[in-house]
């Protein structure tokens, strides 16, 4: 499941940020368009949310999961073979959907299957699988651009849809799930009437949503960021990408023992505070600074919807999991699909993507605030 949200999230989200700069030039297209082009990917997955908050609530999970499957591994087929801009969107829109269809499903699918003392580091390991995918994407990005160029990039999504078919084919060999089919109830819109039923609901789906715009602003335009504001190269450029992936990998399980230690609030609210900080470490562009930022901006990034994640699970039953993550997430998906065009317009009205790290930081603690109001135990 872990290598699962890999090819979910970091294969048919992440890569295309790594990739942007290569795709922005080769395409001919603007930051904005480049930014809409994100926009779509998350455009998809808020719809996805939507979907899976019905789908979940008449059938099984691992269905769910299989179909999101399907969805990933033609967006990326679609992605390998792209001739315009117009094929990279429909890609980025089937990938949207396949990573809803995945990711919400995926933790309580690992959960369900460990002794209940380890069910939170099953959750963990869901983001440690998209780290690795995103370090494999850096590096794999890095190799193919310094070896044939930037008109290369579409090299990188048809060694990943390679590997997405094996996944796929292990996930329906393999992978199984005990769960009675669930009973069609009435949900409300997106889960919303079974979210309200957790306690500290709002603030969560606050905090969520603060996490969805904040975030893409960082992942999306780094690399982008350090080779236009900052004069890095393309390999310095996917180093500090990569970075962010190798912490991913640890950043869950991390903040998961920190949670265990010191509660869920307290964590999300440092994680919260940490990515602000490092955000603006960022800006200026200095080599040490900037890497050793990069990876604390990797552990937080897996950290925060590693808790969210946690939170909800330890708060719903099996039946009322699928349908209240997928509302929290729906608020989530509405504010990462903002973000990235807001993103890519602020960079083509100011010609820097420093402004855009300062709108992260700042987002950052309003996620701070709102997880000050989740329940203290």
């Amino acid at each position: 499941m872990a290598v699962g949200a890999a090819v979910a999230q970091a294969f048919g989200r992440f890569t295309y940020g790594v990739l942007l700069p290569a795709i922005r030039d080769d395409l001919g297209i603007s930051n904005t368009v480049a930014g809409s082009l994100g926009t779509v990917n998350v455009g998809a997955y808020l719809l996805g949310t939507i979907m899976v908050a019905l789908a979940t609530s008449r059938f099984r999970l691992l269905q769910v999961t299989k179909v999101g499957f399907m969805f990933s591994i033609v967006g990326l087929f679609l992605a390998a073979v792209a001739s315009g801009a117009w094929m990279i969107g429909i890609s980025l829109f089937l990938t949207g959907i396949g990573g809803a269809f995945i990711w919400i499903p995926a933790p309580v699918l690992a959960a369900d299957a460990m002794a209940p003392e380890r069910r939170r580091l099953a959750i963990a390991l869901m983001g440690s699988g998209i780290g690795t995918g995103i370090v494999f994407s850096g590096q794999l990005s890095a190799f193919v651009r310094a070896t044939y160029g930037d008109a290369s990039w579409r090299l990188v999504y048809q060694v990943q849809t390679g590997i997405a078919i094996v996944v796929v084919a292990a996930t329906f060999a393999f992978i199984g799930h005990q769960q009675d089919r669930p009973k069609p109830t009435g949900v409300g819109l997106g889960g919303f009437s079974t979210l309200r039923r957790m306690r500290g609901w709002l603030p969560l789906t606050f905090a969520y949503a603060s996490f969805g715009f904040m975030y893409l602003l960082v992942i999306a335009f780094l690399t982008t960021k350090l080779e236009d504001d900052n004069g890095w190269s393309g390999s310095r450029a996917a180093l500090a990408f990569t970075l962010v992936g190798v912490a991913v990998i640890f950043g869950g399980p991390a903040f998961i023992e920190a949670a265990s230690r010191f509660g869920t609030r307290n964590s999300l609210m440092l994680a919260f505070t940490l990515w602000s900080a490092l955000a603006l470490v960022v800006i200026p562009g200095w080599t040490v600074p900037t890497l050793v930022a990069a990876a604390g901006l990797g552990c937080t990034f897996a950290g925060i919807p590693g808790l969210i994640t946690v939170y909800v699970v330890e708060n719903t039953t099996i039946e009322t999991y699928g349908p209240s993550y997928s509302a929290a997430t729906l608020a989530f998906g509405v504010a990462q699909m903002l973000s990235p065009q807001v993103g890519g317009l602020i960079a083509d009205l100011t010609g820097s993507f420093t402004p855009i790290f300062l709108l992260s930081a700042a987002f950052a603690l309003t996620g701070t605030l709102a997880a000050h109001r989740l329940p203290a135990t």
